[in-house]
């Protein structure tokens, strides 16, 4: 099981990052949240779960232990893949999924695309007790980079696109989002906020 990877940073994307170890390039898939943490650090340390499957073998990167600790949580429950556990960090911060377990907001939950109903009921209960009152995360507000519009624009489709959602309707929510806010949002805002677009 590799635990953390502390190498050099050569490619970060809003959906993974290439880190160089020892001259071994390891890419590794990451939430908008990590992204978000990252910022411009040439050396980069992310911790690490590794999902094995009979096709591939994928890495999954967090900047925090807490982000790290709910993926572990929310991949243990019946339904919710890796990738699943991804969107839900990438749609809502760690507080956010954690206040909507413990105030039992099955809305919020199910407001992230590819999540139903049962499995946010099912989130919620299984994950309360263990959640419990035990969440001492700070809350730090969203670090946007400020692009042009365009660099923005095509940066949150490509990462749209690579969380599996379909082109048209990725284009049609950016545009709709970047109409209301006069282009004036960060890129990790603007897909969350394209997430949550119906």
């Amino acid at each position: 099981m590799i635990a953390y990877l502390s190498g050099r940073l050569v490619f970060k994307d809003p959906t993974y990052v290439i880190i160089d170890v020892g001259g071994v390039g390891y890419q590794v898939k990451i939430s908008l949240q990590t992204y978000s943490k990252i910022k411009d650090e040439e050396q980069l340390k992310l911790l690490t779960f590794l999902h094995i499957k009979e096709d591939a073998h994928t890495l999954y990167g967090f900047k925090e232990e807490t982000e790290k600790t709910l993926f572990l949580l929310l991949i243990s429950i019946n339904g919710v893949g890796p990738n699943t556990g991804l969107m839900i960090l990438s749609s809502l911060s760690t507080e956010e999924i954690e206040h909507a377990i413990l105030s039992n907001d099955v809305a919020t939950i199910q407001a992230v695309k590819g999540i139903g109903t049962k499995t946010a009921q099912r989130i919620i209960l299984e994950l309360k007790d263990k959640i419990g009152k035990s969440s001492g995360t700070e809350t730090s507000a969203p670090l946007g980079f400020l692009h042009s519009n365009n660099k923005i624009r095509e940066e949150a489709l490509q990462a749209l696109l690579t969380l599996g959602f379909p082109k048209a309707a990725a284009e049609k929510n950016i545009a709709q989002i970047l109409k209301k806010t006069n282009g004036e949002i960060s890129l990790e805002d603007l897909i969350k906020a394209s997430l949550k677009t119906p």
